[in-house]
């Protein structure tokens, strides 16, 4: 791994992670689950951790966010986050998805080949993404519907066993299971549930270096939309 000094941070999904990472070595890392409150507690814990880590910002090489999928405030708020600290501190910002991110802390913690990471998304419908332990990506992040999971994912014939993350696995175990879609590989479950921020920066500490904005990944248009008409109608003067 190469030597940078990273900050990285996760906003996207249920949790609130900041990891300080100096090449292979966690210098300090914070993680809160939390389903709101990102934005009050994003600036605290950066600045907790890069104390604890001994480093001022001006000492980092890199860094690091989860672009998504994931809620549309808690993408947004790491991300405004972290371009403001890039544009300050002229250092290369890389995004990575929160799907990569957990299929890294599965391989992690179980070994396997391969990883399916599957959050919940609601009506009826999960997001997900599947991942080779050699750096792959078998299926990039898209939108399914739970009836149409199985089936899609048995198309790519995993050849290995193969580990779950996210929100959805367990439900998604019980239907792999069941149905014996994915065959020849041993399904289980990783026990990650949501992105860790150390793993944001051990992947990102792999990526080429890129000058490029990280953009949010939406895979759903979201819920809160403009009034398509004034909410008030303008009296003529008379």
């Amino acid at each position: 791994m190469s030597e940078f000094k990273i900050l990285a941070v996760d906003t996207a999904l249920g949790a609130c992670s900041v990891t300080v990472l100096d090449g292979a070595r966690v210098l300090a890392k914070r993680f809160i689950v939390m389903d709101r409150g990102h934005a009050e507690a994003l600036a605290p814990m950066v600045e907790d951790a890069m104390r604890e880590a001994g480093l001022s910002f001006g000492d980092l090489t890199r860094l690091g966010v989860t672009t998504g999928p994931g809620t549309f405030t808690g993408q947004r708020v790491g991300l405004a986050f972290m371009r403001a600290l890039k544009v300050a501190l002229h250092i290369p910002c890389l995004g990575v998805t929160t799907f990569a991110t957990m299929a890294e802390q599965a391989f992690d913690a179980s070994g396997v080949g391969f990883a399916i990471a599957a959050h919940d998304a609601r009506r009826g419908e999960i997001y997900c993404g599947v991942y080779a332990k050699d750096g792959a990506v078998l299926m990039e992040p898209v939108l399914l519907a739970w009836d149409g999971a199985p089936a899609a994912l048995a198309v790519l014939n995993l050849s290995g066993d193969v580990a779950l993350a996210g929100t959805a696995a367990p439900e998604l175990l019980t239907r792999l299971s069941t149905l014996q879609k994915i065959r020849g590989s041993e399904v289980s479950d990783s026990g990650v549930r949501q992105p860790d921020a150390e793993f944001v920066a051990k992947l990102a500490a792999l990526m080429p270096e890129s000058d490029v904005q990280p953009q949010p990944l939406y895979l759903r248009a979201p819920d809160a939309k403009l009034p398509s008409k004034p909410l008030l109608t303008p009296q003529r003067r008379k």
